[in-house]
């Protein structure tokens, strides 16, 4: 999945050239409709586990990531309604840190970038990114250590995705959906902890997985399973009724 998935056109946020840009806020997440999965940062699984259903995929940088479920097909976001609203209680930080995000650049450093494609972006409308000194506002500023403070998360996250992997814990996951009218299509490419591989790990590996806090957001991996059915839900809602519901291969969702 990568990093500027919905960025239209991102460039490197320039004291020069932006000098006189402000930023509009906005209330739609038009920009987000089509992406059918976003990252998620461990720190965020407490409230996404709620309503959308964690599981795992790997990366185009091979490295195994956590991402929130928001749609059952390719290119399809069931939590953008019609009118650009997210329909979701919680919004994930990959979507509020738009239009602003942290690009690698040669070297492996990061800097920032803004979506020039954003409709925000003007010379006359919104907050201002520079003063007239040419100095960060508070605004720039707010968003900068939003961007600094994800970019911590993303780093732990990664560590519990490593120790995951390490452990051998994740499977893949094969769920099919048939649509009433024939037709069906398969959920592939994703992961999910193994339950019974995660019950017989050795002690030490456990106590391990505990003391850093990554045995909790397993569990509440494992909890929001459940949450496919909702996905499902939300098609249905749309027009196209589904049946059965695509059921990972886990205890917590076979129980739920």
């Amino acid at each position: 999945m990568s990093d500027t998935l919905y960025y239209e056109k991102p460039v490197l946020l320039d004291r020069d050239k932006h000098r006189r840009r402000r930023v509009k806020a906005s209330q739609s997440f038009a920009f987000a409709r089509k992406a059918n999965s976003l990252y998620l940062a461990g720190v965020e699984f407490n409230e996404a586990c709620k309503e959308y259903a964690i599981v795992f995929t790997k990366a185009a940088s091979g490295k195994i990531v956590p991402v929130v479920m928001l749609g059952l097909r390719a290119r399809e976001n069931l939590f953008v309604a019609e009118d650009g609203r997210w329909t979701g209680r919680y919004v994930p930080a990959f979507v509020r840190r738009y239009p602003f995000v942290l690009a690698e650049l040669p070297g492996q450093s990061l800097g920032v970038c803004i979506d020039e494609a954003y409709g925000g972006i003007s010379e006359n409308e919104g907050e201002a990114l520079f003063d007239a000194k040419g100095e960060d506002t508070p605004f720039l500023r707010g968003a900068l250590d939003f961007l600094t403070q994800y970019q911590r998360e993303y780093i732990r996250t990664e560590t519990f995705c490593r120790h995951l992997e390490q452990a051998g814990l994740l499977t893949e996951m094969k769920a099919r959906a048939d649509l009433v009218d024939g037709r069906s299509f398969t959920v592939g490419s994703l992961l999910v902890v193994d339950e019974k591989k995660l019950m017989a790990l050795p002690d030490a590996t456990v106590l391990s997985l505990f003391r850093a806090g990554e045995m909790h957001l397993v569990s509440m991996h494992l909890a929001s399973l459940s949450n496919m059915q909702a996905l499902v839900d939300r098609v249905a809602q749309r027009g196209a009724p589904m049946q059965p519901p695509p059921k990972p291969p886990s205890k917590a969702a076979k129980k739920a």
